[in-house]
């Protein structure tokens, strides 16, 4: 895209802003020690490190609580003046997070898309789609009139929505659960985005429109080369779409690896107790096997591995010691003091879609 050379939109013209990576760093988008807080101080994310390249699907996997959708809301300063951030939020090398209000809302929509878990609640109920369509067209790419109003019908149309003069003219409610999804979709798509954050996509629709949207933004990545981050608690499905997964657990990555690496060989307790937990569609019926307890409260989080409290092989030091992100295997790492110990969770499955052939789609 034209947008990758030169003064991008949306970046401050000071020269000192840049980061000393940006011309080494090959990553698109970066989160480097990244820090989420609420008042008190409580931390919902802890020391984050993550990045995700051009052309690159990455899935992001973990239970409800563990930061997953947080992480993404708060680097993009979507939670309120109430949530403390620290670390930064690297795009092409440039430090988002000390952008204005006013250069963040061009990055938003025109650099960075989000797909929202809920499409009914996060679409204004009170505009016309074509009107929220255009006002995106307006604003990330300066297009009005009649040539907003065509490329408003082409996105409608490249999301499988058909009849596009009429829909444009009518309301969110008007549309089902699936078809406000495809509309989420397009205005994602409206600002051209480098890097689109999809953020449980299809938790509330039901399997047949979920593999059709899934499909959908799997033709798309294909088509536009643009980067993606996915966010589930389906590891089959991030399994299906991704290159390369991250494991968060209370507010931290305890394992990233490549697709197939991870969900073959995963190396922590937790990978393997999600793994565990997921049932499969052919051969012997076996007895799934649920991962113990909760995930501790931001303001319970224990002084050592969060984990421990819950992992079957953990020892008194497991309590004590904060593990870090080592190399477990090629391009595998993983936050456990007992990485090659006896596996914890014996018995995952590998997902259908891991059996014939690599995830992720080429860019």
């Amino acid at each position: 895209m034209s947008r990758l050379s030169g003064q991008t939109p949306g970046w401050p013209q000071d020269p000192a802003s840049d980061h000393p990576a940006a011309k080494s760093d090959p990553a698109l988008l970066r989160l480097h020690d990244f820090t989420v807080s609420l008042p008190g101080p409580v931390p919902i994310v802890r020391g984050l490190e993550l990045s995700v390249g051009r052309g690159e699907a990455l899935g992001i996997v973990g239970e409800s609580g563990c930061g997953k959708s947080v992480t993404w809301l708060a680097a993009l300063r979507l939670l309120g003046r109430n949530v403390t951030t620290g670390g930064e939020v690297l795009l092409e090398g440039r430090d988002i997070g000390r952008l204005s209000e006013r250069d963040l809302a061009r990055v938003r929509g025109g650099r960075i898309a989000l797909i929202f878990q809920d499409p009914s609640s996060a679409l204004n109920p009170v505009q016309r789609i074509g009107t929220q369509l255009t006002d995106v067209l307006c604003q990330h790419r300066g297009l009005g009139g009649e040539a907003a109003r065509r490329e408003a019908l082409r996105l409608l149309d490249r999301v499988g929505i058909a009849d596009g003069p009429r829909r444009l003219r009518q309301y969110p409610h008007e549309f089902s659960g699936g078809m406000n999804q495809r509309v989420m979709i397009a205005l994602a798509l409206a600002g051209e985005p480098d890097v689109l954050v999809a953020d449980e996509p299809t938790t509330a629709l039901d399997a047949t429109i979920q593999a059709q949207v899934l499909d959908l933004i799997r033709d798309i990545r294909r088509e536009t080369g643009m980067a993606l981050i996915l966010i589930s608690h389906d590891i089959g499905v991030v399994g299906d779409l991704c290159d390369r997964i991250a494991v968060m657990y209370a507010g931290r990555i305890v394992e990233t690896a490549a697709t197939r690496d991870l969900l073959t060989r995963p190396r922590h307790p937790y990978t393997q107790g999600l793994l565990a937990a997921l049932p499969t569609l052919d051969g012997p019926r076996r007895r799934l096997t649920p991962i113990p307890g909760t995930v501790p409260a931001p303001a319970a989080i224990p002084p050592g591995c969060a984990f421990a409290p819950r992992c079957p092989i953990a020892i008194s030091r497991c309590e004590r010691e904060l593990p870090e992100l080592t190399l477990a295997a090629q391009d595998q790492r993983a936050a456990c003091l007992r990485l090659g110990e006896p596996v914890a969770f014996p018995g995952a499955p590998v997902p259908a879609a891991l059996a014939s052939e690599p995830a992720g789609v080429p860019a």
